[in-house]
């Protein structure tokens, strides 16, 4: 007969086996029940799976639940290893139970039918039997693997993080045992790669090495930023291209980097300067500029070309003394608070929150107690842009000595009056300057007035808010700063016209 085992065509049966085995690859949820399915439609059988609890994990539709309550204590012995296998009778139905794997608590595969099965069938169930043990090792293998990548993802999320904090010693003894490479360079660049959030698993992936890491290198899922891929390289990591400064030669990951924007046109990379890895910070802000700016560069491609930050050019004791000072009423708020507040000087709060494993309204909390404390509010730019550059300050000079003596703490308005700092502001504004980017220039400023406000500037200007929004993408592509994805670009603008005088500097603090 066709439906009988004893006489269908092995070849059939095994490329059919094959088949439903193969839907595991695809469809795991799928796979095992597609075995038993298949064993069903080989023996004419009722088939359940038991798992170490007694409850049924899968089954044919017409499997007789009824029967495994009395089967309860064959099917412990079963589970706990005690037995093998089992034969037994329920009224007129007959059973056949199998132990499946050899670690404890085992599954239990019941076969039941109107009759005993022969011994062949008997064999053939359990073969199969054992290859689903074997299914469900390579699932839990699967499995593993993928708890694997993710806690491997999560320790390359916190050693960025430490690098980020400056501290590449924490970052040293957070992977004790596995130091990468990374952390015995002396320099490293930050290139930031964009592309489909659902290929960033799969390129870090590619380039990963045994140990978890990417060689010399590092890359990480931006936690923010879904179409981030966060890549810190060696400086050395083969030859510098001429137009970006960045490493181009062969064989290193910044030239793999390349290579995968220059195959699909959804890329785009953003390279800072080389920065020692305390400074991975500031590495990480120039390649988020850059990035602005690489969508309509040659190549996709572009390295960061912006000036110094203005925190470097300032005197030295008298900023680290302005900053100390205007920040000091934080000190007896949580530290927690601190680092919200300091991250939300370069990210949109949602990020925050991810970054910090709290929730936005947290976050917001956190905010509002640190506004409460400066006598600032943080939802005006140019307050932002002082509490930023204050952060960036102490962040600069993290280990500076107190002054000698008890000199006077500069305010701002004193502070910024160098002829360093209105060098640079000039500078920075310098690519405006042209007469076919006035217009550009006066957008811009509007915009800060307007706390940027696409919709107030454009009323304001007499534009459509389209184009405002051309005007700020040209800005973006001319001073090479991302002014509408991070804080840290607007931040330079705000001092840049406060320093030449366009817009008032902004107070020590808010009335």
């Amino acid at each position: 007969m066709e439906g009988d085992p004893e006489r269908r065509a092995p070849d059939g049966r095994l490329d059919e086996f094959l088949y439903v085995v193969g839907q595991l690859a695809w469809r795991p949820e799928a796979g095992v029940q597609g075995v038993i399915d298949w064993l069903h439609r080989q023996l004419g059988t009722e088939i359940a799976l038991i798992d170490g609890a007694g409850t049924v994990e899968l089954s044919t539709p017409r499997f007789p639940a009824e029967v495994l309550g009395p089967l309860g204590p064959v099917l412990a012995r079963l589970a706990t290893g005690r037995m093998a296998s089992a034969v037994t009778e329920i009224g007129p139905t007959h059973l056949r139970l199998e132990a499946i794997g050899a670690e404890s608590p085992r599954r239990v595969l019941v076969l039941a039918g109107p009759a005993r099965l022969s011994r062949r069938a008997a064999s053939l169930a359990s073969h199969t039997g054992s290859v689903i043990s074997i299914l469900h090792r390579a699932r839990a293998a699967d499995t593993a693997l993928h708890g694997y990548q993710e806690k491997a993802h999560q320790l390359r999320v916190a050693l960025f993080m430490a690098l980020m904090a400056g501290d590449p010693v924490l970052a040293r003894r957070m992977t004790t045992g596995a130091v990468p490479a990374l952390l015995d360079c002396d320099r490293i660049r930050v290139h930031l790669l964009r592309c489909p959030p659902e290929d960033r698993d799969r390129l870090a992936r590619a380039y990963q090495d045994p140990s978890g890491y990417h060689g010399r290198g590092l890359m990480v899922r931006c936690p923010v930023y879904d179409e981030h891929l966060i890549c810190l390289v060696p400086e050395d990591d083969g030859p510098h291209d001429h137009d970006t400064g960045a490493p181009g030669g062969p064989g290193g990951l910044g030239a793999a980097l390349r290579e995968l924007v220059g195959e699909s046109p959804r890329y785009a990379l953003g390279i800072s300067g080389a920065h020692p890895l305390r400074a991975t910070a500031e590495a990480y802000e120039q390649a988020r500029h850059a990035l602005a700016v690489a969508g309509n560069a040659p190549g996709r491609v572009a390295g960061y070309r912006g000036q110094e930050p203005l925190e470097r050019l300032l005197p030295r004791d008298a900023a680290i003394g302005w900053a100390r000072s205007f920040l000091r009423p934080l000190r007896s708020l949580p530290g927690l608070t601190l680092e919200t507040t300091r991250l939300a000087m370069h990210f949109p709060r949602s990020g925050v929150a991810s970054l910090l494993g709290i929730s936005r309204n947290t976050v917001t909390a956190h905010l509002t107690r640190a506004e409460g404390a400066l006598g600032v509010d943080l939802r005006e730019v140019r307050h932002r842009a002082t509490v930023a550059l204050a952060l960036a300050v102490t962040s600069l000079y993290p280990d500076a000595e107190p002054v000698a003596g008890n000199p006077a703490v500069p305010g701002a308005e004193a502070l910024f009056d160098t002829r360093a700092a209105a060098a640079w502001a000039g500078g920075f504004l310098a690519p405006l300057d042209g007469a076919g980017h006035r217009r550009v220039r006066t957008t811009l400023r509007t915009w800060v007035e307007t706390n940027t406000d696409a919709q107030r500037t454009a009323r304001h200007l007499g534009n459509s808010r389209t184009t405002v929004a051309a005007h700020l993408r040209t800005a973006e592509r001319l001073l090479n700063r991302d002014l509408l994805t991070t804080g840290s670009g607007v931040h330079d603008l705000v001092y840049a016209f406060g320093l030449l005088g366009e817009i008032p500097l902004v107070p020590d603090r808010a009335p």
